[in-house]
């Protein structure tokens, strides 16, 4: 991004002499993270910690069903858990110091599927996808935890068209920057439903493919969490840095050297 400049005179010896002050932009990147059906926002926090080390605002919540509203979890429904993440993804977006054009949506399994369809319905220039769930687009206003097990597992274990599924459909239509992050021995969101998402991102800006070798879905050991931060934060620092030097690169930025 291009730095704010200010010309200011410095008073020495009674003389003036001319200097000038850089501050970065007003405006900042949103990152904002979506846990996992049955999960919190715990576990991002520490990932929300690195990269706003990178020069960004991050946001993390917990979905209506879990966390302080757990005992919501048989009753609510995906449709009240999007309307938890618009509501989520507007808060972050209000922010003073938020550049709204800039927003990154990181989301996780359940989170993830609630992450591609927000793209259909709010300004996302960055996604990171991290085992992300797929569901059928039927029932959708019945309770999460009633939906059919043996019916999901049958959806996740085919390759699934974009036109298909209202997920899916969303990545088709995304033009922004991707990543997907897949663990190699993962028992509830298998490679099909990985490949189904990769196969559906065909507008994409740039797309990243990561698995995490020995990886089950909720990432038990800690060198597969590790693992995931170390991904997703060396991504995140190319999206938002790279980002930020085509902007100076745009406003003219040339660097003179002097002996």
């Amino acid at each position: 991004m291009a730095t704010h400049s200010e010309t200011v005179d410095i008073l020495v010896d009674d003389e003036h002499i001319a200097g000038t002050f850089l501050t970065p932009p007003e405006k900042m990147p949103g990152v904002l993270f979506v846990h996992g059906w049955g999960g919190s926002q715990q576990r991002d926090l520490t990932r929300a910690r690195g990269i706003a080390g990178l020069g960004c605002i991050c946001l993390s919540f917990d979905l209506r069903g879990h966390a302080q509203t757990a005992a919501q979890q048989q009753t609510v429904t995906r449709e009240q858990n999007l309307r938890d993440l618009l509501a989520a993804y507007d808060l972050l977006a209000a922010h003073p110091h938020i550049d709204p054009a800039a927003i990154a949506v990181v989301g996780t399994s359940y989170g993830g599927y609630l992450a591609a369809i927000l793209t259909a319905l709010r300004p996302v220039k960055w996604l990171a996808l991290r085992v992300p769930a797929l569901y059928c687009d039927d029932d959708w206003d019945m309770p999460k935890r009633q939906l059919d097990r043996d019916t999901l597992n049958r959806l996740r274990r085919r390759h699934v068209l974009a036109e298909e599924n209202r997920a899916l459909a969303a990545c088709a239509a995304f033009r922004g920057d991707v990543l997907i992050v897949e663990s190699e021995d993962d028992s509830y969101v298998p490679h099909e439903t990985i490949m189904s998402y990769r196969a559906a991102f065909q507008r994409t800006h740039s797309l990243t493919h990561r698995i995490i070798d020995g990886a089950d879905h909720a990432l038990s050991s800690e060198r597969c969490q590790e693992a995931y931060t170390s991904i997703l934060v060396d991504w995140a620092t190319e999206m938002v840095i790279g980002a930020r030097l085509d902007e100076r690169a745009h406003a003219g930025f040339r660097p003179v050297d002097g002996a």
